[in-house]
């Protein structure tokens, strides 16, 4: 880890974005991202390439908002169950930067998921970068890498 960067700054960042996500308050959670910024779930282990092959997931800001309004529209289907999550964060490591500049943090993550009478569990790890700004930060990308990403999965209701 590089002597510059405030670890324990980062991991309180990321377990705000945990907490957002585990309420879930979308709005302030995508208040995390830049304008520029992407959530990526592969589809296939070691996937490199988000735009010419299939993903769970590959959103940009746009889309993300576009997921938050139908998450939080009152005839969502959504609305007709409480969603209840926890997101458990650990080995919060700083990788290096990006070509950019970005911090690259990557971490394991285990959410439980609690949706229409049943319960889920996804593990996997993180590979966040972060812009620096103000004493805090900004999400560029997410990706998030299940430890079954070829597995068929359900409806993902919430982001992971």
């Amino acid at each position: 880890m590089s002597a510059d960067i405030d670890l324990i700054a980062v991991e309180d960042f990321l377990y705000q974005e945990a907490s957002y996500l585990d309420n879930p308050d979308l709005e302030k959670w995508l208040a995390l991202y830049s304008p520029d910024g992407t959530y990526w779930m592969p589809a296939s282990e070691n996937q490199h390439d988000p735009v010419n092959e299939i993903s769970h997931f590959y959103d940009d800001r746009v889309m993300m908002e576009i997921r938050k309004r139908n998450f939080v529209h009152p005839r969502a289907s959504s609305k007709d169950s409480a969603v209840r999550c926890s997101h458990l964060i650990g080995n919060i490591r700083h990788a290096g930067r990006s070509d950019n500049g970005d911090l690259i943090i990557t971490s394991n993550f285990q959410v439980v998921m609690f949706y229409r009478e049943e319960q889920r569990v996804f593990a996997g790890t993180y590979q966040h970068h972060l812009i620096e700004r103000n004493n805090s930060f900004l999400i560029r990308s997410k990706r998030v890498n299940l430890i079954n990403p070829e597995a068929a999965h359900k409806s993902i209701i919430i982001y992971l």
